[in-house]
């Protein structure tokens, strides 16, 4: 077996975030007095960018950066530790760096808040590099963090994306990286298949067993 480069997503691939974003995210959709939906359509705020999330809830595209401060006021202290490990995730994790595979965290979460995370749950040891985006905007998308990560690692043979939603798997396309898409997250299969995904797996022991194809 010749080792590869994984790139994982973090949100929904890597650990279960979706309570203190969705949380997070009906803090500043009250504070413009917008509506906040039920909580399955509040699943949409987990994986993509903040500002584009804000924009289609009904934050004026001149008022997303005040909805993204907010929305960090409280996950800052509080919401981004309202997050669970997916079970399993180490082990897999640990297996996979056991293999030689070298591991990457790819993230349109920011950077410093990715590490803080992977660090208090203890997956950190297990990456190279964790890569996400900047807080000044000029890198959030997951296309331009997998191109800032791709600069900094060594990358020989083949690499592929794991990831939870289509914008991974386009992502990783506009690289000629393959995604392997994992069903236990927050996006949808039929749109992680649409936008091109080589495989959809469903628990840990199959996307073990499908990265070690």
């Amino acid at each position: 077996m010749t080792p590869k480069t994984i790139l994982f997503d973090l949100d929904g691939t890597l650990t279960d975030s979706g309570e203190g974003i969705i949380n997070c995210a009906a803090l500043a959709l009250r504070h413009f007095n917008l509506p906040v939906p039920d909580r399955e359509t509040m699943r949409a705020f987990v994986g993509p960018p903040l500002h584009a999330s804000f924009i289609r809830f009904g934050v004026p595209e001149d008022q997303a950066e005040e909805a993204i401060r907010i929305y960090r006021s409280r996950y800052i202290p509080i919401g981004k530790f309202e997050n669970t490990p997916y079970p399993g995730i180490a082990e897999l994790l640990q297996k996979l760096r056991a293999q030689g595979h070298k591991l990457y965290v790819a993230t349109s979460k920011p950077e410093q808040m990715s590490i803080e995370i992977l660090e208090h749950f203890d997956l950190a040891k297990y990456f190279t590099l964790i890569c996400g985006a900047s807080l000044d905007l000029s890198r959030n998308s997951k296309d331009a963090v997998i191109a800032y990560l791709l600069e900094q690692a060594e990358t020989d043979g083949e690499i592929i994306m794991v990831g939870d939603t289509a914008f991974d798997v386009l992502g990783a396309k506009a690289h000629g990286i393959p995604t392997i898409g994992v069903s236990w997250g927050y996006g949808k299969v039929e749109d992680m298949e649409q936008a091109g995904a080589v495989a959809i797996v469903h628990t840990m022991q199959e996307l073990f067993d499908t990265l070690n194809r």
